[in-house]
């Protein structure tokens, strides 16, 4: 007889609610008590989606395209990522090798319940969005992440992904400009790469791309396809409209692999959601076709935000933080202040009480590393206001100020 007490699948024992979520409902709740909170929590431009893209969308409405899609995505929406992917990145597509999904995290789900099967393992380079491994969890494979610290800068070396792939690797993750580091890796790391995985044909590669337009200091963004154009035929290309177009509630991602790969992912979503909403893929075609001059602007101004803040927390004994080179975090060393006393009376033994205690007694909500897979670090998103930053920086600073030594 089934034991009705216990409702969820065994999958689902290994995976956690979204740690970045429940901070998020936790700072919004002290926020409507009045408490003055400042949220560098969630990955969220704080732009507005620009006017064209809104025009664009209303314009659907009001001719009707309200209506089901085809699975894929419009025929008009996957043409326009095609020339985006030829006229940015300089890689040939056709429309057959695109899907379109509600976000860039569902075409990786698609990928991987498409994909994996009891057993199949998949190399996380941590840290590492929170949601990677938990993906591979309920599509049954196994997640084996590979720590690359902050001395690494981050970043997968070719000597770790050797020493990590076994014959049951069966996708290699990358993501460059990171969440939630910002590390970005280079034309000549991307190769490096590539050497390894020519040795090992069973493993595909997916190559996260969703912050390639915020790069900083004259840094140009890279493809793994760019450098090694002989492994397209098991590279997911990953992006969406979230970010650079601040667009994260319409929920538009996409991915662009071999054919039968996308047909797979195609039958996954086709017993899902059906498709993406056919207003927000109305409004991602004039994302993607119209103007992009203010692209840079955006990367300017969080590139400012990131001196803003990477001074601040360089100047503040017991954290030491890289400056990154792209996206809209940064993710400070926290070391220093590990096993510290509060003038509560708190010990802080771990990042994440070192969260709780910023965000319950001086207001600030940022993310413990131990959500992203390495720790002792917290991960603080520039994307607020400049004033916003120096605020919530020389909250941090005080606070730290006031430890004492617990011995």
């Amino acid at each position: 007889m089934m034991d009705v007490s216990k409702m969820s699948a065994d999958r689902l024992q290994s995976v956690q609610p979204s740690m970045i979520l429940g901070l998020l409902q936790k700072a919004r709740s002290l926020q409507s008590q009045g408490y003055p909170v400042i949220d560098l929590g969630i990955g969220e431009p704080d732009f507005n989606t620009p006017d064209h893209i809104k025009e664009a969308a209303i314009a659907a409405i009001v001719a009707d395209q309200t209506r089901y899609t085809v699975v894929p995505g419009t025929p008009a929406l996957r043409t326009a990522i095609v020339e985006k992917l030829s006229r940015e990145n300089m890689l040939s597509y056709t429309a057959e090798e695109v899907s379109v999904s509600n976000g860039a995290k569902q075409v990786i789900y698609n990928a991987f319940m498409a994909t994996l099967s009891k057993g199949d393992e998949v190399i996380i380079p941590a840290p590492y969005w929170s949601s990677y491994p938990d993906m591979v969890a309920i599509a049954d494979g196994t997640p084996v992440t590979v720590d690359c610290p902050q001395s690494e800068n981050f970043l997968l070396s070719p000597e770790k992904l050797e020493q990590t792939i076994t014959p049951y690797t069966r996708w290699l993750m990358l993501n460059s400009p990171s969440n939630p580091t910002g590390g970005v890796y280079s034309a000549d790391q991307l190769a490096g790469l590539a050497d390894v995985l020519r040795c090992h044909p069973h493993v595909r590669i997916l190559s996260d791309d969703i912050y390639e337009h915020l790069m900083f200091d004259g840094h140009k963004f890279a493809s793994i396809l760019n450098v090694a154009p002989d492994l397209r035929d098991r590279t997911l290309l990953v992006n969406g409209v979230s970010k650079v177009f601040a667009m994260t509630g319409w929920r538009i991602g996409y991915g662009a692999g071999p054919v039968d790969l996308i047909k797979a992912m195609n039958v996954v979503q086709g017993q899902s959601c059906t498709h993406a909403c056919s207003i927000s893929q109305a409004a991602s075609i004039a994302a993607l076709n119209g103007p992009s001059d203010f692209m840079a602007d955006r990367a300017n101004s969080f590139s400012r935000r990131r001196d803003i803040v990477v001074s601040a927390l360089n100047a503040i004994v017991g954290i030491s933080c890289l400056n990154p080179e792209g996206a809209f975090y940064v993710y400070p060393n926290c070391a220093g202040l590990i096993d510290r006393k509060t003038p509560e009376g708190r010990i802080l033994t771990d990042d994440q009480t070192v969260c709780n205690w910023l965000l319950d007694v001086h207001h600030v909500s940022v993310v413990p590393g131990v959500a992203f897979g390495l720790s002792p670090h917290i991960r603080i998103s520039t994307a607020a206001s400049e004033d916003t930053l120096r605020e919530a920086c020389r909250r941090i600073s005080t606070a730290c100020l006031s430890l004492e030594s617990s011995t």
